[in-house]
This record gives structure tokens, C-alpha cells and sequence, in this order.
């Protein structure tokens, strides 16, 4: 299969948990989770299509029971049958399944945890913006809640472990940045929208570079818990490198 690739794709990722029913793997960044509009690149749905295709030839399936950002990297459940994706669409619908996330931010937080509860709508709906996907804290928006806390400090930027308590999109994103930390490498959120803009005209630039300090924005999907066949599977995976290289000291 040839692709065409408009921007860098690391389509990797690696297998952390299996069994005869389920998948867990690590997604690389900026990895599309699945194929969208009319890109013809790497996707991760790819890929499991061509590890499992054994599984897909006897009967099996390929549904993707949680989907990271294409900038988010970490891990992603995978239901291989039908029984499968019944049992862990329904823990899900009951809060059931687990999730942390870890996000470098820019700046230092005062506090050492922090709770942020403010309902978020698509930005275009209350107010004027040049991003069709930006969201943004409203009164208006859907319920939603993400609770943080400081890991590690520096003087410039900093580690926090986040807990989503709900699934909105760009959730943990829109609510650091209402905090008052946004996320290192945050082209929508991180203080200037034309980040993205640029990056959407021109792709990544030595200008983008200076002022976004990664290519993709600093959040990694590392800790999943979920109930399977009687028990709680918990599954992590370590920072990537590129988080590594930015963490303060």
C-alpha cells in the first residue's frame, strides 16, 4: 500500500497487553489513530489490520475502544471480536475504564493538585475563532471534569499527571489551558493560534520550532485500568523520548 504523507507520520507502535480477546498498544505521535477524510497515510487501524490479520481472517474484528489525538502518543484499547468490543464499549459507557495521562505545561503551578470542572462547547458557537475544531470552557458546554497534580517543577515548565473523568475533546488540553498552563507544543491552546495556522500552511518551520519547543503537543497516554472477564487489567507505558527530552530538571 503507498501512502501519500503531508506531514512527518511515526507509524509505529508497540504491543503491551494481550490475550485471545483484547489489545493493548503504545500509539507513537503524531500517529493517526484511524483513517479520516480523504489522507491516504499510515494510520494506527492499519497496522492492527496487518498484525491481526489472522484474527480478521477467522472471524475476528478490529474495534478501536478508545482513540488518542494523531499528536497524542500512549495507549490505546483494542477489541479483536465482537464479545469483546460488547463487554468493554459497555465499561465505558459506565466510567469503568481508567485512564492517566501525563502532560508537560508550560509554567509552574502554585498548587500541588488542582481539579478543573468547567463545561466545554466548540469555540465557534459563542465566539469568533480560525480553528473549526477548538473548543473552549463555557457555561454553555457539556459537563466534563479533569483533576491534575504537580509531579515535577522547573523553572520554565512543568510535569502533571492528569486524571480525565470524562471524554471531551481536547478535554485535558482546554483545561490546562484554563488553568493557566497550557501544554508545551500546543499548536490550538498554547497562547497563539496561529501556531497552527502556520503549521497547517507550511508544515514544521525553524520559526514553529522557537516557538512551540516540540512538534506536537507534550501529552502522553501512560496508565489504563479495565475490567475484563472477571478482572482489572491495569496497563503502562513510560514517557516517549521527545517528553523526555523536555522535562525540567
Amino acid at each position: 500500500m503507498s501512502y501519500d504523507m503531508p506531514i512527518a507520520v511515526v507509524p509505529e507502535f508497540r504491543v503491551l497487553y494481550e490475550d485471545d480477546g483484547v489489545l493493548v498498544v503504545d500509539k507513537a505521535a503524531p500517529l493517526l489513530t484511524h483513517p479520516t477524510g480523504e489522507k491516504n497515510e499510515p494510520t494506527l487501524w492499519h497496522g492492527l489490520h496487518e498484525l491481526l490479520a489472522y484474527e480478521l481472517a477467522t472471524g475476528g474484528q478490529v474495534s478501536l475502544i478508545n482513540r488518542l489525538d494523531r499528536e497524542t502518543s500512549g495507549i490505546t484499547l483494542v477489541a479483536k471480536t465482537a464479545e469483546a468490543a460488547r463487554e468493554l464499549g459497555k465499561a465505558m459507557q459506565a466510567r469503568q475504564l481508567h485512564k492517566e495521562y501525563l502532560a508537560v505545561v508550560q509554567g509552574t503551578p502554585l498548587w500541588d493538585a488542582a481539579c478543573c470542572a468547567e463545561p466545554i462547547l466548540r469555540m465557534e458557537q459563542v465566539a469568533a475563532t480560525r480553528i473549526h475544531v477548538r473548543q473552549c470552557c463555557h457555561p454553555s458546554g457539556k459537563d466534563c471534569c479533569t483533576e491534575f497534580e504537580v509531579l515535577r517543577r522547573g523553572a520554565s515548565h512543568s510535569l502533571l499527571r492528569c486524571r480525565p473523568h470524562t471524554g471531551r475533546m481536547h478535554q485535558i488540553r482546554v483545561h490546562a489551558a484554563y488553568l493557566g498552563f497550557p501544554l508545551v507544543g500546543d499548536k490550538i491552546y498554547g497562547g497563539d493560534e496561529s501556531c497552527y495556522l502556520d503549521f497547517i500552511a507550511s508544515g514544521w518551520t525553524p520559526d514553529l520550532q522557537r516557538r512551540l519547543l516540540l512538534p506536537r503537543h507534550a501529552l502522553h497516554a501512560s496508565r489504563l485500568s479495565f475490567p475484563w472477564r472477571g478482572q482489572m487489567i491495569q496497563v503502562e507505558s513510560p514517557l516517549p523520548a521527545d517528553m523526555l527530552a523536555i522535562l525540567p530538571g
